[in-house]
């Protein structure tokens, strides 16, 4: 008994060391995973499906067919994707945070719908498209979920309708999260999906001024 104990009382020790993506000074294992899954693999591998739905915009000519209003459209779900991802990172997780994560959800579900029945009949939407937007559509419901999962009495306050004054309130973070990460992060994306898409919508909006579409 007094091993196991021992064994127990070591293994409590182990998962309880400091994180430095935030987890607070106590994080579990299986705490810490998660929140470097979500912090070093959800988002910035969502860049991936990003970018390749990009090349498919390009390989078959949207600045020649749906154009403008479809590229618009992309720079609209981007916005959806991006603010409760910016208020995630930097702001305290609470009521008014997981509301905005979930709203945003909902919305760039709607707004991919739309999308798709816009280009629908101007363009070519492959197979290999359509499997890219599948992926698309899950991430901001994985982000939500993970992010729901590492703050389960945050949920639990969302559910009873936030009655504390500081649930409806942009906080900063108690424990910010590293400027390097933030910064890498950021690069990755504004690399791979802001200017990919800004390029996209400028060769658009080129064609139209030379009649094109």
């Amino acid at each position: 008994m007094g091993a196991v104990r021992f064994l127990s009382r070591k293994g409590r020790r182990q998962g309880r060391r400091a994180d430095p993506l935030g987890a607070g000074p106590h994080p579990t294992d299986v705490e810490a995973a998660a929140r470097r899954f979500l912090l070093l693999g959800v988002l910035p591998l969502w860049v991936v499906p990003g970018l390749a739905d990009w090349w498919m915009h390009r390989r078959t000519g949207i600045e020649r067919t749906s154009g403008t209003k479809e590229s618009a459209v992309h720079a609209v779900m981007m916005t959806e994707a991006g603010v409760p991802v910016v208020i995630g990172l930097l702001a305290r997780v609470n009521p008014l945070v997981l509301t905005t994560m979930g709203a945003a959800a909902v919305a760039h579900g709607a707004t991919a719908l739309y999308d798709v029945s816009l280009a629908t009949g101007e363009r070519e939407i492959r197979p290999v498209e359509q499997h890219i937007h599948s992926f698309l559509e899950v991430l901001p419901l994985t982000a939500l979920a993970f992010t729901a999962c590492l703050h389960p009495d945050e949920v639990r306050s969302t559910l009873r309708g936030g009655p504390r004054p500081q649930d409806w309130r942009l906080l900063p973070k108690e424990r910010p999260l590293p400027a390097a990460y933030l910064a890498g992060l950021a690069g990755v994306i504004g690399l791979g999906v802001v200017a990919p898409y800004a390029e996209e919508l400028r060769r658009c909006l080129r064609a139209r001024t030379k009649g094109q579409k």
